[in-house]
């Protein structure tokens, strides 16, 4: 009838059944994902930045094209901005925060990733968040608090409030994306910058 069988195969077992012990395994289970149809596109999947035992965690929703596409976690105008705010507002350099992303891997085709993709991610973005065990988590954009905390409310009722979630201080602020394009937000994003500083 035209069919052919192969053998079974496995792929990412350990995602589904173990837990992973620390920031390594983790890297490695990443590295190696092929969870969803992300895999397909990517140059590489991101696991993340900075330092292990930071007081200061930063989530972006999904890896960018250019991200992707120089394996660089400060790349671009955006990561330019980024890494402007942590060092000349936070007083911190980079390597002092960690720096990681809801989504591992670019889009496709720039789409929205879909709640299957990000159901494929979530258990590594929870473990990183457990094993740095950070005094505050920073979302960028509405589209990567909404995934952390499951809430779709209106992220301009939130954005620059210090939000209880689980044992952590949430801080969501405004993406430098859409402070590029928006450039009358960086006032506002200056206090919400001076808002972390306070609870680190």
């Amino acid at each position: 009838m035209g069919f052919e069988y192969c053998d079974s195969f496995s792929i990412n077992q350990k995602s589904f059944r173990e837990k992973p012990h620390n920031l390594d395994e983790i890297k490695r289970d990443v590295l190696s994902c092929y969870l969803c149809d992300l895999s397909k596109s990517r140059s590489q999947s991101m696991n993340g930045y900075g330092n292990p035992n930071a007081d200061l965690m930063i989530i972006d929703y999904a890896v960018s094209l250019t991200e992707d596409s120089t394996n660089s976690y400060y790349c671009g105008r955006s990561g330019e901005m980024l890494k402007d705010m942590i060092e000349k507002v936070l007083n911190l350099k980079t390597e002092d925060v960690y720096f990681t992303h809801a989504i591992k891997c670019k889009p496709l085709n720039s789409n929205t990733p879909s709640n299957s993709e990000w159901d494929s991610c979530k258990n590594y973005l929870f473990s990183q968040i457990e094993f740095v065990k950070p005094k505050v988590i920073v979302t960028l954009g509405k589209d990567a608090y909404a995934k952390v905390t499951s809430e779709d409310q209106n992220f301009q009722s939130v954005r620059g409030h210090v939000i209880n979630f689980k044992d952590y201080k949430l801080i969501p602020i405004y993406h430098p994306n859409h402070l590029l394009r928006n450039p009358d937000d960086k006032k506002v994003t200056f206090n919400d910058l001076k808002t972390i500083k306070s609870c680190l």
